[in-house]
């Protein structure tokens, strides 16, 4: 019969208690409580998490992956207004936006967050040039950006925020390269991207001099784009490209360990999920519910997705990313 020994040739080691640094590969047998253990690659996976209070695609929001807060959108329930928090389980209701909000951006946290442009929703769609501060408890207006745009990226804080690309008009005929930056109260017009998109992926985390935008729709009517940017307060320069053409896609993390994940790449609604390094993307567990016009959160190894539009209908769930990690485990036949 093969033994562990002919295989590895080595033996497995009987211990008083676990190594306290292990390798990938390696087993032994605790003789205290007498079970048989091995140090493993768990892969990465997407988990289910707790349900929004509505169906709600084009919304915002930001936070972590157990802090986490959404801001307007679509849904039959308070209609572009709504505000939500998560605590890594349960979403809450919050106080109400100052007024309806579709196709936005968001930046911050959950208790100092931030919300900015986008549209009005019907009818008009009239697109938004206003911002809004959240503390919390209360939404205060806080000044206007320059350019009135829709499905801009964004990244920063409350107080020092990022909004870049997005489409003007609303309809997505064109698209916008502008840049703006926030101090907390007032925007101000900044170097403008290489390719202008609207709809693009955005590192949430991100900051106000290190920031990533990336795939996205250019004109005409929705060309999709895989080109990626980091920004590093004064520039804008090329990175790799995005594992796919894509588009209305959501993202996490920051410049240089940015997730990228669902959105509409040519073949349709998609769950790819990706890593980006600071220089290149590489593919890792999917979605477990492909969606687009969804919003994202959280960092590259405990990233959050919630809401959109799945490939049948709009959605109201969460899941949660964690990426692939080392973990000791019991040996067992099955």
């Amino acid at each position: 019969m093969t033994t562990f020994k002919g295989i590895r040739g080595t033996a497995i080691q009987s211990v008083s208690s676990d190594p306290t640094n292990p390798e990938v590969g390696q087993i032994w047998y605790n003789n205290t409580i007498g079970v048989l253990k091995g140090y493993t690659l768990v892969a990465a996976a997407w988990a289910s998490g707790g349900n929004l209070g509505s169906t709600r695609y084009s919304l915002a929001g930001a936070g972590t992956q157990t802090s986490a807060i959404l801001f307007g959108g679509n849904s039959p329930v308070n209609d572009g207004l709504a505000t939500e928090k998560y605590n890594g389980s349960t979403w809450t209701a919050s106080t109400n936006l100052p007024e309806k909000r579709y196709e936005g951006s968001g930046a911050g946290t959950q208790t100092a967050s931030l919300t900015f442009a986008g549209n009005a929703g019907y009818p008009g769609f009239a697109l938004r040039t206003t911002t809004a501060k959240f503390d919390g408890t209360t939404w205060t207006s806080a000044g206007t950006i320059a350019t009135a745009k829709n499905k801009p990226g964004g990244a920063g804080t409350q107080t020092a925020a990022l909004g870049f690309g997005g489409s003007v008009p609303a309809s997505n005929t064109s698209a916008t390269a502008s840049t703006e930056s926030y101090n907390g109260t007032t925007w101000t017009s900044g170097p403008s991207m290489g390719t202008a998109r609207a709809a693009l992926g955005s590192a949430t985390n991100g900051t106000q001099t290190a920031a990533l935008a990336f795939a996205g729709n250019t004109p005409p009517f929705n060309t999709l784009s895989s080109a990626t940017e980091s920004f590093n307060g004064t520039t804008w320069t090329a990175g790799g490209n995005y594992v796919a053409s894509n588009r209305i896609l959501s993202g996490a993390g920051t410049q240089t360990a940015a997730l990228g994940f669902g959105g509409i790449d040519p073949v349709g609604t998609t769950g790819t999920t990706a890593l980006y390094n600071g220089s290149s993307w590489t593919t890792t567990s999917s979605m477990t519910t492909g969606r687009y016009s969804a919003a994202g959160c959280g960092t590259q190894t405990a990233g959050l997705a919630f809401g959109g539009n799945s490939a049948t209908a709009n959605t109201a769930s969460t899941e949660a990313y964690t990426a692939a990690y080392n973990s000791t485990k019991k040996v067992t036949t099955s």
